[in-house]
């Protein structure tokens, strides 16, 4: 039992929960150790998220680059899934926390998944370089494994919707000049760069960065784990899944489904039929 358990009257019997995030009792909260009222007002929301997940403060331009991060991939309008489904909630008279919820619920590996597939790829290739292999050598290797086995689409590769993902680019040009200050190396882009690369010249055309991949690289070269980036771009939609919900709320809409309603669906079922006559039942 440690001095502070015996000074507060408790034992470890009683501690159902436990957790190194957050300590409250009457008066004092405390994450990670900081103060709350000294952390408030001091510290970014994007530092904040860091310090949970993390552990530690980040730097100032840690920060502000996980900040970048998490703005590029705040919304991508109705046409997306889970922007659509927190909207049609909303029409269905449910609070916002329900319409968010129901959006995010959907967030999975198929719509939000891309940006943590991302990362484990480019991290294998990572590793294939810490064992010698050069980059263009790493990334040629994982790209033959990629493809021997079926795998569809490179994650964080090219858009349905975006010849060049608008939003790619800026990110990696944002990447590359932090990489220059020194903030991070620099190790992830040029991976991704490598990809591309590669791609095109198997394809014969591009198949560029998306924004899945981008930020990737990002949430890569600031040392997150795959399986964070995921709940990170859960983070990030979120704004945009608000945005909606609460806009759509607003309109005074009921029940708007997927479809306009003079617009249905395409039935690939059974002819009409009718029930067996009771004679042929064999009753």
């Amino acid at each position: 039992m440690s001095e502070r358990d015996k000074d507060e009257g408790r034992s470890r019997g009683e501690q159902w929960w436990e957790t190194s995030i957050i300590e409250m009792m009457p008066g004092i909260i405390r994450l990670r150790g900081y103060e709350i009222q000294d952390l408030i007002g001091r510290v970014s929301f994007p530092a904040m998220i860091w310090l949970m997940l993390r552990g530690e403060l980040p730097g100032e331009q840690q920060a502000e680059l996980l900040g970048i991060a998490l703005g590029a991939a705040v919304d991508h309008g109705p046409q997306a899934p889970s922007i659509a489904i927190a909207r049609m909630a909303a029409t269905c008279g449910v609070g916002i926390n329900s319409a968010m919820a129901s959006a995010i619920n959907v967030l999975g590996d198929v719509h939000g998944g891309a940006g943590e597939q991302a990362l484990a790829f480019y991290g294998d290739i990572a590793a294939a370089m810490d064992a010698g292999a050069a980059i263009e050598q790493a990334v040629a290797s994982s790209l033959d494994k990629f493809f021997a086995e079926d795998r569809g689409y490179v994650p964080g590769f090219g858009h349905r919707f975006h010849p060049i993902d608008p939003r790619a680019p800026r990110l990696l040009e944002i990447t590359r000049n932090f990489a220059a200050r020194g903030v991070v190396g620099g190790r992830f882009a040029a991976i991704a760069e490598t990809i591309e690369a590669e791609i095109a010249r198997r394809k014969g055309k591009q198949i560029p960065l998306n924004i899945d991949g981008a930020t990737a690289v990002i949430y890569g070269e600031l040392g997150f784990p795959p399986p964070l980036t995921r709940g990170l771009f859960v983070l990030s939609r979120s704004v945009g899944i608000l945005a909606h919900a609460w806009e759509q709320s607003q309109r005074g809409e009921r029940n708007k489904g997927p479809l306009p309603r003079e617009w249905l669906w395409a039935y690939s079922g059974a002819l009409k039929r009718g029930l067996p006559d009771e004679d042929d039942t064999g009753g």
